[in-house]
């Protein structure tokens, strides 16, 4: 049996499965306590919970993602929820150089058990200061997990293997998919990190995609598939690590990739997988990989220009007939 959950739901309900489940679990973040969170992710958690589980901060990421590397290196499992990843930049330092590198500096004697979320990616006319796109930064630095989707039933089960696991796990969500719904399943629901789901089977293209990317990948699908041209699109779900082997084995059948990211293409996790494939799959590829970024720019603040900038499915299409010279 299934429920219908928005995003933002499925998610709380992950989080407050946890805590009722392992008292070393808490909330910290701006407003995520008397407000119910900037998103209302967590509507209703500090009445359950209480304050001293559901904490609210100062406007000050770099001390309260401090506490909490000091909390998870000291026995308790935190979630640090940033109103947005454009504002951690200012705790990089924490999550970088402290949470990620705590496993290897202790020689293996601390362990660092929390996670990190909130969202990542554009957001409408948020411009150029609150619209960037972290999942290749974060995936970059060893030591941490980086996770990115938009699906209320894989979100739900990935936030409670992120809080079950003992490295520090980076969840990237967005901003303008929270009030999406999805179906969830009832009861335990866990989805483990490091694997890619295969949302549409295909024989002549794979589009790889992840977060709200996969929605312009699905609808440009839908499109192709009018044309009789049938893409096979793959969730990455998780950046690091990344589930190597369902890329690979997509693309050996189809012989032919597309690879979506919002994020800007120089060095990005779109360039890792047109790597990985081609290192992998070389012999079976009948075009090259190609990728559809967006545009190598800051994010410009006008309607017209965001349209612009980001992938869509028209650029997605036109890519795929490229790779089918068509």
């Amino acid at each position: 049996m299934s429920r219908t959950l928005q995003l933002r739901e499925a998610i709380r309900e992950g989080m407050s499965e946890e805590m009722r489940r392992d008292d070393s679990v808490f909330l910290m973040g701006e407003e995520v306590a008397e407000y119910n969170g900037a998103y209302k992710v967590s509507k209703g958690m500090l009445d359950e919970f209480g304050p001293k589980r559901i904490i609210d901060t100062p406007i000050a990421e770099l001390g309260f993602a401090g506490i909490g590397v000091g909390a998870a290196m000291n026995g308790l499992r935190p979630i640090i929820e940033f109103m947005t990843w454009n504002f951690a930049v200012l705790a990089f330092d924490q999550i970088v150089n402290n949470a990620a590198k705590t496993l290897s500096q202790s020689a293996g004697n601390f362990n660092c058990p929390i996670v990190f979320r909130g969202p990542s990616g554009a957001a409408g006319q948020l411009a150029q200061q609150h619209s960037q796109t972290f999942e290749a930064w974060l995936a970059n630095c060893p030591g941490l997990k980086v996770v990115s989707s938009v699906d209320p039933a894989d979100c739900k089960g990935l936030i409670k293997s992120a809080i079950r696991d003992n490295d520090p796990v980076c969840i990237m969500e967005s901003e303008i998919m929270y009030g999406e719904s999805g179906e969830v399943p009832d009861g335990e629901h866990l989805v483990p990190i490091g694997k890619a789901a295969v949302r549409r089977e295909g024989t002549d293209v794979t589009l790889i995609s992840f977060n709200k990317m996969m929605l312009v990948c699905q609808a440009a699908a839908v499109e192709l598939a009018k044309e009789g041209i049938s893409a096979e699109v793959i969730d990455l779900r998780t950046i690091r690590p990344l589930d190597h082997e369902t890329i690979i084995n997509s693309v050996k059948k189809t012989n032919r990739a597309v690879v979506v990211d919002e994020s800007w293409p120089f060095a990005g996790v779109s360039a890792e997988i047109t790597y990985e494939i081609q290192k992998y799959a070389f012999d079976y590829l009948d075009a090259p990989v190609v990728r559809v970024n967006s545009a190598d720019v800051s994010l410009p603040y006008a309607p017209t220009l965001v349209e612009e900038y980001l992938p869509n499915p028209r650029k997605v299409i036109a890519a795929v007939k490229s790779v089918l010279y068509r």
